[in-house]
C-alpha cells in the first residue's frame, strides 16, 4: 500500500489541477512566513494537497466533485486532525478568483501557530 501512495502521490504532482498549480506557485520556495509547504504529500493512508509539516497545516482545494463527497471530506479532515493537524479546505475557484484572500486565511493560520522553529537571522525580511 506505501509503495501504490508513493506512485500515486507522483502521479498527482505531475497531473494536478489549475487551481493547485497556483496554489504551489505561491507556496513553493518558503515564501509565507518562511514555511516550507510540500505537495501531494502522504499522510496516514492520505495524500494532501499541501502540507506545511512544521506548523502541523494541511491545505486541501476542492473542486466541484467534492460536493457530492462532504462525508468523505469530512471524515478524511476529522481522520487528519486526530493526528494533529489543522485542516484548510478551500473551493478551486476561490483560489483562482480569490487567490491573495486564501493566502492570507493560510498566513493567519500560519501565525496562530508556536514561532517557526527556523526563524529568518535577526535583520533578514522574507
Amino acid at each position: 500500500m506505501k509503495r501504490m501512495n508513493v506512485r500515486k502521490a507522483r502521479d498527482l504532482r505531475g497531473s494536478m489541477t489549475d487551481a493547485e498549480r497556483l496554489m504551489w506557485y505561491h507556496l513553493r520556495g518558503r515564501p509565507l512566513s518562511g514555511y516550507r509547504f510540500r505537495r501531494q504529500h502522504e499522510i496516514d493512508r492520505y495524500i494532501v494537497d499541501f502540507v506545511c509539516s512544521d506548523a502541523r497545516l494541511i491545505v486541501e482545494l476542492d473542486g466541484g466533485q467534492h460536493a457530492e463527497q462532504m462525508q468523505e471530506d469530512a471524515y478524511r479532515t476529522q481522520r487528519l486532525e486526530t493526528l494533529g493537524y489543522r485542516v484548510l479546505r478551500f473551493w478551486n475557484n476561490d483560489v483562482l478568483t480569490n487567490t491573495y484572500a486564501v493566502l492570507e486565511v493560510i498566513l493567519e493560520a500560519l501565525a496562530s501557530v508556536a514561532p517557526h522553529p527556523n526563524p529568518l537571522p535577526g535583520g533578514e525580511r522574507e
